[in-house]
């Protein structure tokens, strides 16, 4: 919650006076306007058959012939993951998914992060034929890995690339892509997450394995829909924008996780979170699961966090699932450092003040740990709204950054055009528009980051680095109230291009204190009028506490705050205003 360079603006969709309806069902339907569904969305169920066909996407009837092959020859299959929740997710599916369709040789790899860094490099394929692998899939990766499919096709093996990132100018000669991102595919949504595409390859194959006569002879036709939990999973901790597609994906694994259908690991994993799987949301995905299942690539090695995902009985998933916790807190001690020392170097250059900042953030200390720059980029671009690149030691001479952006200016693109203007700064990029990771030299970052700030400076408008706090409206005094609370937390799944509602409101603060360190709790009278209101502000900046007036518009949530078995009606402050 800060008051830096933001301010509240209405949806385009809200009333002239801002009011919304206190009736729950007419609030969810002006929720879902104002996200740009029609009349009648809050009454169309979530269902599977309402999903995009898997004929739509590009490659893959000749990805569903290589699987095809591999399972009906008893071929070695080899899964290529990546380190974080969504390539771990990603591999447990891929993994679980062909041993359900009847592949009897399945095994995956998925790189350490701070050995081999990211994608089917050649490191990789050369660790990989160790194993003899007829087939290789790439899961959440492989889209710009050149050389890495070439060596893997001079070793004789086939490739087959799902992804779902960006692809460059040349694509790689894979003998199958599956990306709804490549060229030419006329797949709707291309906000797939990597588990999303590998889940659609398997859907694909299940169904020419069924028309082929494949199931009946000893193998059982799957019920896919069991891998809909890591699904949802890793698709809310990839942070992909919620489209229709992906929102039946998210609410089918979240009624199944509901329903305690959760696979052992992913229900560890929940308890260790201290989240009831029984009321679980994406918020509790995104917030509580994913951290924990990144923390593994972080800090350490994401084969813990795959192995947690595909533990069969809940005794070792709780065991699994312990470690990470304990992994995700060093990972917190580690950012909050990294926080305090990035602001203290911020304010040794004088720029700790929104207007001294430049408008391209590049930030760089040798002792930073290379797991954790993304997190960090991630919170200075909430506080200061702008671009901001995180470098840390990428061992041989090389700094290995992690940037991340802000509504208005595309970061690959930018990256792009900064490797145009002087091609021998960086040395490897790639990513997408919100997020992006890339390598220089050791040497070359302060010349890196003067550039960065020269070239965000042209493409940026000054309005861009004005935050907005986009509200749905005023919500009337009777809808504050747990029925709505409820009504509301599961009237998503929100997330991404599909947040959850925001509203805003003035209130009088009646009390004030801080807790867990930085969080700020309070007590508010609505100025309509009714009972005192709990509320709670995340992260709240202490350095603005004594400039808290008594009287504040306030950007927040309703939520539901369980304690010692009671639940109450609960504030999230995103933000505030002096009256």
């Amino acid at each position: 919650m800060a008051a830096l360079r933001r301010r509240i603006q209405r949806h385009a969709g809200a009333t002239r006076d801002g009011l919304l309806p206190a009736q729950p069902e007419a609030l969810l339907a002006a929720l879902y306007r104002h996200r740009g569904l029609g009349e009648g969305a809050v009454n169309q169920p979530l269902e599977l058959a309402g999903l995009l066909p898997p004929a739509d996407l590009k490659g893959i009837d000749a990805a569903v012939e290589l699987v095809i092959d591999a399972i009906t020859q008893g071929r070695r299959i080899l899964v290529v993951g990546d380190f974080d929740a969504d390539g771990a997710t990603s591999c447990a599916v891929a993994v679980t998914g062909l041993r359900l369709l009847g592949a009897t040789e399945v095994g995956y790899l998925v790189p350490n992060r701070f050995e081999f860094g990211y994608g089917l490099t050649p490191e990789i394929v050369a660790i990989a034929a160790r194993s003899a692998p007829h087939l290789l899939i790439t899961v959440d990766n492989g889209i710009s890995s050149m050389a890495g499919v070439l060596q893997a096709q001079a070793a004789g093996i086939r490739v087959l690339i799902t992804d779902h990132h960006l692809p460059g100018a040349e694509l790689p000669p894979a003998d199958a892509i599956v990306n709804p991102n490549q060229p030419g595919c006329r797949f709707a949504s291309k906000a797939l997450a990597g588990v999303g595409v590998i889940f659609y390859l398997l859907l694909a194959v299940r169904g020419r394995l069924r028309d082929e006569g494949w199931f009946g002879a000893g193998v059982q036709a799957p019920n896919l829909a069991e891998l809909l939990d890591l699904v949802a999973l890793g698709t809310v901790a990839d942070v992909v924008p919620l489209d229709g597609n992906n929102r039946i994906l998210v609410e089918q694994g979240l009624r199944r996780i509901r329903a305690g259908r959760a696979r052992p690991g992913i229900q560890a994993l929940l308890e260790v979170s201290g989240r009831p799987s029984d009321s679980v949301v994406s918020s509790d995905l995104g917030f509580a699961v994913g951290p924990r299942l990144n923390a593994a690539g972080r800090m350490d090695d994401m084969t813990l966090g795959i192995e947690c995902l595909l533990a069969p009985d809940p005794a070792r998933a709780r065991q699994l699932a312990q470690l990470l916790d304990r992994f995700n807190q060093s990972r917190r001690e580690t950012e909050s450092l990294m926080h305090e020392e990035a602001l203290l170097e911020l304010e040794q250059q004088g720029e700790l003040a929104a207007e001294a900042l430049p408008v391209g953030l590049a930030l760089y200390r040798p002792g930073w740990h290379q797991g954790v720059i993304g997190i960090l980029a991630s919170r200075l671009k909430e506080r200061y709204h702008r671009p901001v690149i995180i470098f840390a030691q990428g061992g041989e001479g090389e700094l290995k950054g992690s940037a991340r952006s802000i509504p208005g200016l595309h970061i690959r693109d930018l990256l792009d055009a900064m490797a145009t203007a002087q091609p021998d700064l960086i040395r490897r990029f790639g990513g997408h528009a919100m997020a992006a990771g890339l390598s220089i030299a050791d040497g070359d970052y302060s010349r890196f980051a003067t550039l960065f700030d020269q070239t965000a400076r042209q493409w940026i408008a000054p309005e861009v680095l004005e935050g907005i706090v986009l509200s749905d409206g005023i919500l009337p005094v009777a809808a504050l109230t747990l029925e709505v609370a409820r009504q509301l937390r599961y009237g998503g799944p929100w997330g991404q291009h599909f947040p959850e509602p925001l509203f805003e409101g003035e209130f009088e603060l009646l009390q004030r204190r801080i807790v867990g360190g930085h969080h700020l709790k309070m007590l508010l009278a609505s100025a309509e009028g009714g009972e005192p209101l709990d509320a709670i502000a995340f992260r709240f900046d202490l350095d603005q506490l004594e400039q808290l007036p008594n009287r504040l518009r306030l950007a927040y949530r309703l939520d539901l705050n369980r304690y010692r078995g009671e639940t109450r009606l609960q504030l999230v402050v995103e933000h505030w205003e002096a009256t």
